[in-house]
């Protein structure tokens, strides 16, 4: 059974990512080590106590549309509202409307937690969260003031409508319309799929964030305004009124998450109200809805990498406590009586370490990027587009990152397991199975790629990667100034990455800057993972510099080393990729016609 890895969380908040030396300077306000640790403590009690004994049950029965309505897992709606009671949807939101204002550190955190327990729970409110940054970063005051208490509060949930039947990650091509009403409101008519918790029965009400097209709006992207479209029409008193012209048509039938319901839903048919078309408000301008929807789409990204990291991590819990217990002839060097557990076995224990140590490298990637987007909230002038612009450079790396991550991690756990991990009542193919997701929506993975090279790199004419890079150097130097004994040939594999990392990148702005986009991108994704694997081996190498008192540096000391002499290897066979593979992608493209 999965336990929050309460201990290690902080840690990489604390000394990985940067967290001890912000609250130090006093950059959360009040906030302190206390408070974190308490947070944090309770943040894991619940996942362990309450989530995870919950999961698997999830899983087996799913959530089933029934005469128009869904019946989610039994025990889930309770497990909703204890977590609701715990004031976990507000963490971060405004506190004008009953939210905490706390950093976004501790929410990735506890998130991470949450999708450890159950990934498919955990969906929902990470949709909530979204839509309620959304709205109130975009919503007039009067939607703010109608909708966002009870969205923080967690009386009513949220939901992101993009996709459509012929529109993924091409929004501007989507064909749901908006009509303009006297009365200043819209009625939206159209269907979306994918809509993950789109209908259920933890809420009264649920608050679609929907994208459509007016009628006189440009094409494409640039004609795409976003509406607020509840489930229920609210009152002038805030109670709820008649039902909107909205409904589930139907759950899709998934490889995983099956107890988050996946909604196809139909907007203004005219099975609700007295006449067709649902009634939305326009959140944001008209034809100004992409950048509206961005805002949540962002949380998002970070909050599915965060599902990547969780998946990791219970994936090796439940590979690391089965091969302690199961045994398999005898390892070299067994002096037991009998076969030695299997964890003895030297290839098993590699793929443990290579677990724990891909594991931890998501986690500081993604804990890193939520540091800097706490740290652009306080800051102004230069420093604040300084962590506006190192947030957005690692907000595509954490979420390709740590979701190739889960995939690969939960793959080796099944590998752990063996025959058995096959079998679906051990546990281990769940976490495969909800993994596979985490790399295909908010963006796919490649869609990632391809803004890291296009428009991240760019940033600052480059200047934003490079002085990245030129920090990355300084925990090299540091893991060479070192006196601590257990590193190895870790700072000379630090370099090496590094070098690849600078020569990939180096190639691609000027590849960039001399028009050759299709070459450019033919690496993009190989250069993704690189920059990735790179971060693993530089944040490993911080824990192991940082003395928490915790009596565990040596261990992690030991990791670092094994992740640099182990995984590093292969960030010049990205290189090469990214430098030399565009020719060969164009010579064999023919060969898919």
């Amino acid at each position: 059974m999965y336990k929050a890895p309460v201990d290690e969380i902080a840690f990489t908040l604390k000394h990985v990512a940067g967290m001890a030396d912000a609250l130090d300077a006093g950059m959360f306000g009040e906030l302190g080590e206390d408070l974190v640790d308490a947070i944090l403590s309770e943040a894991g009690r619940f996942a362990t106590e309450e989530v995870a004994p919950l999961g698997d049950v999830g899983d087996r029965q799913g959530s089933r549309l029934v005469d128009g309505s869904v019946k989610t897992p039994d025990g889930w709606r309770g497990l909703y509202h204890n977590w609701i009671a715990g004031g976990w949807n507000g963490l971060t939101a405004p506190e004008d409307f009953g939210g905490q204002n706390l950093p976004h550190m501790l929410h990735v955190a506890a998130m991470e937690m949450w999708n450890s327990g159950s990934m498919a729970f955990a969906l929902g409110p990470t949709l909530t969260m979204g839509a309620i940054e959304a709205l109130e970063k975009h919503g007039s005051d009067a939607l703010k003031a109608t909708f966002l208490e009870k969205m923080i509060s967690g009386e009513w949930m949220g939901t992101m409508n993009l996709t459509e039947p012929h529109a993924g990650s091409d929004l501007g091509v989507l064909k749901t319309r908006a009509e303009r009403r006297d009365d200043g409101t819209y009625r939206i008519f159209g269907q979306k799929i994918f809509i993950t918790w789109g209908e259920h029965d933890f809420t009264d009400n649920i608050v679609h964030l929907v994208l459509a097209r007016l009628p006189d709006a440009p094409p494409g992207t640039k004609g795409i305004s976003l509406f607020l479209v509840p489930k229920f029409l609210v009152n002038e008193d805030g109670s709820l009124g008649a039902r909107n012209d909205l409904f589930c048509h139907a759950l899709e039938h998934k490889l995983g998450i099956h107890g988050s319901p996946t909604c196809t839903m139909i907007y203004g048919d005219g099975r609700y109200g007295e006449e067709k078309g649902a009634i939305g408000y326009l959140v944001g301008e008209e034809n100004r809805g992409l950048a509206c929807m961005f805002t949540m789409m962002n949380n998002a990204r970070l909050a599915v990498a965060m599902q990547g990291v969780a998946i990791a991590e219970a994936a090796t819990q439940k590979a690391v406590a089965y091969a302690r217990e199961r045994t398999q002839g005898r390892a070299p060097g067994w002096k037991g009586e009998g076969m030695s557990p299997i964890i003895e076995h030297p290839d098993v224990a590699r793929m443990l370490l290579t677990m724990k140590a891909l594991t931890q490298g998501a986690r500081a990637i993604a804990y890193a990027c939520a540091y800097a987007v706490d740290m652009a909230h306080p800051s102004d002038g230069d420093a604040a587009l300084r962590w506006q612009e190192r947030s957005s450079l690692l907000t595509p790396i954490a979420k390709s990152f740590a979701t190739d991550v889960g995939v690969d991690v939960a793959s080796l756990g099944i590998q752990v397991h063996g025959g058995m991990g096959f079998i679906e009542e051990t546990g281990a193919a769940r976490y495969l199975r909800d993994a596979r997701i985490a790399p295909i929506y908010e963006g796919t993975n490649g869609i990632q790629a391809i803004d890291l090279v296009t428009r991240k790199l760019p940033l600052s004419e480059g200047a934003q990667v490079r002085g990245f890079i030129g920090e990355l150097r300084q925990v090299a130097d540091a893991v060479r100034a070192s006196n601590r004994q257990g590193f190895g040939e870790t700072a000379t594999r630090l370099d090496a990455a590094i070098a690849d990392l600078a020569e990939a990148t180096d190639w691609l702005q000027s590849a960039l800057a001399d028009g050759k986009q299709a070459d450019a991108l033919a690496g993009a994704t190989a250069y993704q993972r690189l920059f990735g694997l790179m971060l693993t081996g530089i944040y490993l190498a911080k824990g192991g510099l940082a003395d928490a008192g915790d009596g565990k540096q040596q261990a992690r000391i030991a990791l670092c080393r094994f992740a640099a002499e182990n995984l590093l290897a292969e960030t010049a066979a990205l290189k090469d990729s990214v430098v030399n593979g565009a020719a060969s992608l164009a010579a064999a493209r023919a060969i898919l016609d």
